[in-house]
């Protein structure tokens, strides 16, 4: 054999070896890898719940759905947090249109129907505008806990500017109606849809 040829074999039997060693490395991360980005994951939603509230797995079961497309927003899911087997939340994951672009939330909601907690999942909302929305630093989002359908008159759902209940973030009116408009839409669809979400027999 020619010191061509033998060095083209070698070439590529090294290639082959790299390619072999990237697969069974890949293939030895991917499990380490998703379970990490799995966790993450838990880990954002499941700051909307009150610490001890549950001791479940909220996320490994998703609800089934009805009646999806709201008036401002569209749920994409829902999962219920228990505890000692009680339900004690609802978790409802939503989408809808901000002044950037779509933005998601998750909405945590009290077997009462107020809420309990929320996180901004995605945004694409302005820098240093719509975007502080998602830095919890800001606390903007704190002002929702505690409402409800019962304790909050319609006309209150809007930002203080408009006779409403809220104030909104500054420079960012059209997210702020977006996010008041989809958190009561949450609301809404919580109280229509109580005994589904909770697993309660219906009378």
């Amino acid at each position: 054999m020619s010191a061509r040829w033998r060095s083209a074999a070698c070439l590529s039997l090294l290639a082959l070896l790299a390619v072999v060693t990237t697969l069974a490395w890949q293939r030895f991360t991917a499990k380490p890898i998703a379970q990490a980005q799995r966790q993450w994951h838990e880990q954002q939603w499941l700051t909307v719940l009150p610490p001890g509230s549950y001791d479940n797995q909220p996320l490994q079961t998703a609800l089934a759905l009805a009646d999806t497309s709201l008036r401002h927003s569209r749920l994409l899911a829902a999962y219920r947090a228990t505890l000692a087997g009680a339900p004690t939340a609802i978790l409802l994951h939503n989408r809808f249109q901000g002044y950037g672009g779509a933005i998601e939330m998750v909405i945590a909601i009290n077997t009462q129907g107020r809420l309990v907690g929320m996180r901004v999942l995605e945004q694409q909302e302005s820098p240093g505008l719509g975007d502080q929305l998602a830095d919890p630093a800001r606390q903007w989002l704190d002002q929702f806990i505690g409402r409800a359908q019962e304790n909050t008159p319609e006309q209150a759902w809007a930002i203080k500017r408009d006779q409403g209940a809220f104030d909104q973030l500054a420079g960012a009116t059209v997210t702020s109606w977006a996010v008041i408009a989809a958190i009561q839409d949450a609301l809404r669809y919580f109280d229509d849809h109580r005994p589904a979400l909770l697993g309660e027999a219906r009378p």
